[in-house]
């Protein structure tokens, strides 16, 4: 049996996880919302032009929303490279490395509105979810080529008669212009309905099977299609915001690679290319060998105690 003070432990741990978890979610409906905050857009059917659309967010959020107060760093990049004059922007870099240095691809976990988006489809009950897949792994270095071909490479050089680049991503690919801007706009403002066509239906195609997908696959853009997400992931292993595994507290029990959501062995794979900083994996540990935040490697090379008991455990301490 386990002492009372073993038991306040015990029971301080989980709450405070469970803590984490809302504070997640918290914060991804909060900046959802603050983003999106132009509710003039949605009844007047237009969108936000003042001076905060000179500024990206950090997710994937579409210009074109009527609700929208700033910049997509996609739309931007492609803005940029497709453009006449500039071919390159500091601003962007800077903002790509910045945010990259600072937290990787903590940004896709919490700051995306299309990422919460995909996780409350999710949550709608179907016949089989999809846990993974024979090319499941294969499939996640789509996205790089959808970052080089679509983001990079076709807005340089498939360029108009006027020297002006295509911005092909949105154009051709991204539902994310379609659920936020496309659909509102139509549905508001009764001169855009007369201008849909072929390219429009094709936009709606690709949105409906990314919901359907969303509902079967936890975040399914994200892993497989999402250009931005590509550019979050190459500086995961190296960002000042880590995960941190204590190998004197593991026991190697499996627990957090079964509740991560992306597939990842936080284990063996800390700080994995795909890792979205959700905090499920520490969750799910019972001996506290997972840490995340901003401290250094060194401060975790410290012994830890010794491993704890196991999450069954504590849950049969909690009860008694």
């Amino acid at each position: 049996m386990f002492s009372k003070k073993q038991s306040a432990y015990a029971w301080s741990v989980l709450e405070l996880d469970r803590r984490m978890i809302s504070l997640r979610k918290t914060i991804q409906v909060g900046w959802s919302i603050l983003s999106n905050g132009y509710i003039a857009g949605f009844f007047q059917g237009n969108i936000y032009q003042g001076k905060l659309k000179n500024v990206c967010v950090p997710g994937l959020n579409c210009y074109s929303c009527p609700g929208s107060l700033g910049s997509c760093p996609i739309g931007s990049l492609q803005g940029v490279l497709g453009s006449v004059k500039y071919k390159i922007s500091f601003y962007l870099l800077g903002f790509f490395i910045l945010l990259g240095v600072l937290l990787g691809r903590l940004v896709c976990g919490y700051l995306c509105p299309f990422g919460l988006i995909q996780e409350i489809l999710h949550k709608i009950p179907f016949v089989k979810k999809v846990h993974t897949f024979q090319c499941d792994r294969l499939l996640r270095w789509v996205k790089y080529g959808v970052l080089l071909v679509f983001v990079i490479l076709l807005p340089l050089f498939v360029v108009d008669s006027a020297g002006s680049g295509s911005p092909a991503f949105y154009k051709w690919i991204c539902p994310v212009g379609t659920l936020e801007g496309g659909i509102p706009l139509v549905l508001s403002n009764p001169l855009l309905r007369n201008t849909i066509g072929a390219l429009y239906a094709w936009k709606i195609v690709i949105l409906a099977v990314t919901i359907l997908l969303s509902i079967m696959i936890f975040r399914p853009f994200c892993k497989y299609v999402c250009p931005l997400g590509a550019i979050y992931a190459l500086f995961n292993k190296v960002s000042v915001y880590q995960y941190h595994l204590s190998k004197e507290k593991c026991v190697r029990c499996g627990k957090g690679e079964e509740s991560c959501p992306m597939q990842v062995n936080p284990c063996t794979e800390t700080n994995h290319f795909e890792c979205i900083r959700c905090g499920k994996c520490k969750k799910a540990c019972s001996n506290e060998a997972i840490t995340p935040g901003f401290k250094t490697r060194e401060e975790y090379k410290k012994p830890g105690e010794s491993a704890g008991v196991c999450l069954k455990e504590r849950e049969m301490t909690l009860n008694e």
